[in-house]
């Protein structure tokens, strides 16, 4: 063994080691994401979603090819085969899956069918900074709806999720709609299932415009992007004409002063109007803005937004993003949005792709980290809030007396306490430590004069560890036991509910 393995406690050869796009949470961070995603769901419910939940594996080809990553092995999935030489696919988004349980289950759901789901989705990418190859997503989705009312009452849950939240104020939802998209793009020449692909990269770039501003998307938009790290991203190869039509529509979107909704899309219409495709989807953004306005949701919570374009390809109608507003500082120092952290729109073609007949849906995600690191950048209570009390510890002095410290731990358990026995093979010393770092309120001590008068040693280690820093010798701690006391057995379970009353007031 080489001395670096004898100071870690490294066993030569394996080695233990994350994959590269993967992280563990402990619980602290599961408990306070916990909080985060009870309040989603609970939002949801108070709109009438109702829960579903998929499996992580689906059928490579129910994914079909809306893809979010072309470039990589297995177009972005990890994929595998199956004994009958099926290919299987984890699954990259809530989104595809949802369509396959739809197409399925047609004459069994109510349509309108309104549902969530959450769980964890993978990502066959090039993991970096703040981008994982898993991670979970929050969905909501309203399927057999035709109506753009469902995209408005979408970007209305979306805005009632985030003030629930308690980020009232420090968001906005802004919507577009893909049809405008289309018939802009349509202007310049790029119509047809001939410029599809290139049509896509055009969006694609249109995507990075709050990343890269007008002249990293006009790059993307022409020859190509090379970033700073010398990566070249190859461009859509408009030439400067095309190019300059596409950036009049972002920058048709880019004012901060949120423009009275109507009159922005009177604006849209004058500018864009002559397509027919484009008329349509300002139109549909029309009514958008007239039910959310009947709602009572100002502008500075849901406004019209050209600047939004949404990267995947199977949208088909309104798209909208919930982008946070407050500033913080990104990795080079420079202050910033936050950012989006959740958005979705209106996909027609997605669950048709298993029927004959067209089947309407639109939805949104929410990137769950993302909207989690910011409730810790805003303090949030929900995930700032006091971590649970560790559970209470019953030593073991006495091995042989096994029996007799488990129907300790019992008789705290049937009374609604956390508790457990120490199960390690140290002694008093080193079970105090456990005890300390598995964040206990308290230990149960019981050694053999105790048990033959039937009573046990309560220690109250949040108030011991607190009168140890006032008391100056190891003697003196040992004489005066601060914080510890005997008590009958009977009286266990009710001295220790007055222990946790004083620390934890919902401990009681």
């Amino acid at each position: 063994m080489s001395k670096a393995d004898s100071n870690t406690g490294e066993k030569p050869g394996l080695k233990a080691r994350l994959p590269r796009g993967f992280v563990d949470r402990r619980a602290a961070e599961i408990a306070a994401q916990g909080r985060m995603l009870e309040t989603i769901r609970a939002t949801f419910e108070l709109y009438g979603f109702e829960a579903l939940e998929t499996p992580f594996v689906e059928y490579t080809e129910a994914l079909g090819k809306f893809l979010p990553d072309l470039d990589r092995p297995n177009e972005g999935v990890f994929s595998f085969q199956d004994d009958d030489e099926a290919w299987l696919s984890l699954r990259y988004d809530l989104t595809a899956p949802l369509a396959r349980h739809v197409a399925e289950n047609f004459d069994a759901i109510p349509k309108p069918y309104r549902s969530f789901r959450n769980g964890f989705v993978f990502r066959n990418e090039k993991p970096g900074p703040g981008r994982f190859r898993q991670f979970m997503q929050f969905d909501a989705d309203i399927v057999g709806a035709p109506s753009v009312a469902a995209d408005a009452e979408a970007c209305m849950l979306m805005a009632d999720t985030l003030d629930r939240l308690g980020l009232a104020g420090r968001y906005v939802i802004k919507v577009n709609n893909r049809k405008v998209l289309d018939g802009v793009l349509a202007t310049i020449g790029l119509a047809g299932d001939a410029q599809a692909g290139q049509r896509l990269t055009v969006l694609r770039a249109m995507d990075k415009f709050d990343k890269f501003g007008t002249e990293g998307v006009r790059l993307l938009l022409g020859p190509g992007r090379k970033d700073e790290s010398g990566d070249f991203t190859k461009g859509a190869g408009l030439d400067s004409g095309q190019a300059d039509k596409v950036i009049a529509l972002l920058l048709g979107g880019g004012s901060e002063a949120a423009p009275e909704r109507f009159a922005f899309v009177d604006a849209l219409l004058s500018a864009f109007g002559e397509n027919e495709t484009a008329r349509a989807g300002i139109e549909e953004l029309r009514t958008i803005a007239t039910l959310v306005d009947a709602a009572g949701y100002g502008v500075d919570r849901i406004r019209v937004d050209p600047s939004v374009v949404r990267g995947l390809e199977y949208y088909t109608g309104p798209v909208y993003e919930a982008e946070l507003t407050f500033p913080v500082v990104n990795e080079d120092g420079q202050t910033v949005r936050f950012g989006s952290v959740a958005g979705g729109g209106r996909y027609d073609g997605l669950v048709g792709r298993f029927r004959s007949e067209p089947v309407p849906a639109t939805g949104f995600s929410i990137g769950v980290s993302r909207l989690f690191s910011a409730l810790q950048l805003t303090g949030s209570p929900l995930v700032e809030a006091a971590a649970k009390p560790g559970p209470v510890v019953v030593l073991v002095l006495d091995r042989d007396e096994i029996a007799a410290y488990q129907r300790l731990v019992a008789t705290l358990r049937q009374a609604g306490i956390r508790a457990e026995l120490y199960l390690g093979g140290a002694g008093m010393k080193a079970q105090m430590k456990y005890a300390d770092r598995r964040g206990s309120p308290v230990a149960i001590i019981q050694g053999s004069n105790e048990r033959a008068a039937g009573e046990v040693q309560v220690k109250d280690l949040i108030a011991g560890a607190e009168a140890a820093r006032n008391i100056a010798s190891n003697a003196e701690w040992k004489a005066a036991r601060p914080a510890q006391f005997s008590c009958p057995e009977a009286e266990m379970v009710a001295r220790v509910r007055e222990v946790l009353a004083q620390h934890f007031s919902d401990e009681a």
